[in-house]
C-alpha cells in the first residue's frame, strides 16, 4: 500500500513518514497542493493524508480538484482546524474522513486501515462509467456532461448497478436499495424501473447498457466501442 502525506510542516511530515513506514506502508510526503497533484499524476496511491491549511491552496480546494479530475483516492483530513462547519465542508467536498490535530498515532493508523478496507465504489463522491457520471452528494446524473433528470427510485437503481459495475446484481438487492420496509413492492416493479432507466439512458446517448439475466438479475457495462 502506498500513501501520500500532504502537509507543509516539515517536522510533522517526517514524523508521519516514520509512523507509516514503521507500519509497513510505502510513503511519499509533499508540502503543497500542487506538489500533491504532481505526485498523483505519476504514482498510484491508495490513500492521501492531508492538512487543510496548505501554502498554495485550502485543502478542500485540493480535494475538489482531485474529484473533478476523477481521482477517487481515499482522502483523510488531519488538520488543526476544528471548526465544525469546515469539517462538514471538507467531507461534503469529497474527503472520506477527518481527524483534528493532535491525534493519537494508534487511532490514525486504525482509521487508515478502515479506509483502505472500503471498496473503491464506496469511497468515491462521483461514480463515472463511460460517459455517465453520478454525483453521490447532489444526486446529479450527467451524460456527456449534460444533466439528465431521473426520479429518485430510478437513480437508486442506477446507483446500485454502477457501484457493482460488471457484476450481476440480484433483483432482491435492487428492491432493498430502492424500497423501505413499509413500502409495498409489486412483482414487476424492478423490471419496470430497469426499462425506464434503459430508455432514459438510450435517449441521452449514454455509453452504458443494462443487461438482464433471466431469473438472476442485472449487469451494467459499457457498450462495445
Amino acid at each position: 500500500m502506498r500513501l501520500l502525506v500532504v502537509d507543509d510542516n516539515t517536522k510533522l511530515r517526517q514524523l508521519l513518514v516514520g509512523l507509516f513506514t514503521g507500519a509497513r506502508y510505502t510513503v511519499d510526503a509533499v508540502g503543497s497542493a500542487q506538489d500533491a497533484l504532481d505526485a498523483m499524476a505519476v504514482a498510484n496511491y491508495d490513500l492521501v493524508l492531508m492538512e487543510l491549511a496548505l501554502p498554495d491552496s485550502d485543502g478542500t480546494g485540493l480535494v475538489r480538484a482531485m474529484r473533478r479530475q476523477g481521482i477517487g483516492i481515499p482522502v483523510l483530513i488531519g488538520s488543526s482546524v476544528s471548526d465544525l462547519e469546515r469539517r462538514i465542508e471538507a467531507l461534503d467536498d469529497g474527503a472520506n474522513d477527518y481527524m483534528v490535530k493532535p491525534f493519537s498515532s494508534d487511532e490514525l493508523l486504525a482509521r487508515v486501515r478502515a479506509l483502505l478496507r472500503r471498496p473503491p465504489s464506496m469511497l468515491n463522491r462521483v461514480i463515472s462509467i463511460g460517459n455517465v457520471s453520478l454525483d453521490m452528494k447532489s444526486r446529479a446524473l450527467r451524460v456527456d456532461g449534460d444533466s439528465l433528470d431521473m426520479p429518485r427510485r430510478e437513480i437508486a437503481v442506477l446507483e446500485t448497478l454502477m457501484r457493482n459495475r460488471a457484476k450481476l446484481v440480484a433483483k432482491r438487492t435492487l428492491e432493498e436499495a430502492v424500497y423501505s420496509f413499509d413500502e409495498e413492492v409489486s412483482p414487476n416493479a424492478i423490471e419496470a424501473a430497469i426499462s425506464r432507466v434503459r430508455r432514459r439512458l438510450d435517449v441521452a446517448g449514454a455509453s452504458i447498457t443494462i443487461n438482464s439475466s433471466r431469473g438472476l438479475g442485472y449487469t451494467l457495462s459499457e457498450r462495445p466501442s
